[in-house]
C-alpha cells in the first residue's frame, strides 16, 4: 500500500457502477459471492464485471463460510486478484489463497478482533485485516473509542461508513484504507455512481 488511504467500493453489481469507482481512482472493487446478500453477483456476471477492471485496480471477491478450494476455483475463473474471506475460515485457508497467488483480506468484525489473543492473530497470515460492524453491509458503524490504539497491523475500516462521515471517522482512527459498501447506496443493494465519486473525493480529501 501507498501512503494515501486506500479505497474499496464493494458489492458491485453493474457496468455502470464498475465504471463509476475506477473512474473515480479507487484502489479496489469489490464483487460478493456470499450467500444470502442483495448485492451477491454470479461468477458470470462477476467475470464480465471484472473485464472492465483495468491494471493497478485490485478486484475483490468477498467470501463468507466457504470451502477454500471452491473459493479459489471461482476467483480462477472469474479473475480476481483479491480474496476477502469474512467467515469462520481456518488460518490454513488463508495459506491456501496465498499459495494459489491472490492478495488476501481477512476480515472480521471488530469486537472479535479485540476479543482475540495475540497467538490467534498471528495464526493467520494475511496481507490487510479488515474490521467491519458486527453485521457486514448493514451501514452499521464500528465504535471508534473501542479501536483506538489497538491495531498493530495494516488495516481497512468498514461499516457504516459514508461520503458524509469518513474524513472524520479517518482523521480518528487512522486507519491505512476504507471500504464502503451500503453507504454508496441509493436504496439496499443498489449502488449510486454519484455517491461513490462523492465518497472517493471526501477520502482524497484528507490531509
Amino acid at each position: 500500500m501507498t501512503d494515501a488511504l486506500w479505497i474499496k467500493i464493494c458489492g458491485l453489481s453493474t457496468p455502470e457502477t464498475v465504471d463509476a469507482a475506477v473512474d473515480a481512482g479507487a484502489d479496489a472493487v469489490g464483487f460478493v459471492f456470499a450467500a444470502g446478500s442483495p448485492r451477491t453477483v454470479t461468477a458470470d456476471l462477476a467475470k464480465e464485471l471484472v473485464e472492465r477492471v483495468p491494471d493497478g485496480v485490485d478486484a475483490v471477491g468477498v467470501f463468507r463460510d466457504q470451502e477454500i478450494d471452491e473459493i479459489v476455483g471461482i476467483a480462477s475463473a472469474v479473475g480476481l486478484t483479491t480474496l476477502q474471506l469474512h467467515g469462520g475460515e481456518a488460518a490454513s485457508d488463508f495459506a491456501r489463497a496465498r499459495d494459489a497467488g491472490f492478495f488476501t483480506i481477512r476480515a472480521i468484525a471488530a469486537e472479535e478482533y479485540l476479543a482475540e489473543t495475540p497467538e490467534q492473530r498471528a495464526a493467520y497470515d494475511h496481507d490487510l485485516l479488515l474490521l467491519d460492524a458486527a453485521v457486514p453491509g448493514s451501514g452499521r458503524t464500528v465504535d471508534p473509542a473501542a479501536l483506538a490504539g489497538h491495531v498493530d497491523e495494516a488495516w481497512i475500516l468498514a461499516g457504516g461508513l459514508t461520503p458524509a462521515n469518513v474524513r472524520d471517522v479517518v482523521a480518528r482512527l487512522d486507519p491505512d484504507g476504507v471500504d464502503v459498501s451500503s453507504g454508496v447506496e441509493s436504496s439496499r443493494g443498489v449502488k449510486d455512481p454519484a455517491r461513490i465519486r462523492a465518497f472517493v473525493e471526501a477520502v482524497r480529501s484528507v490531509g
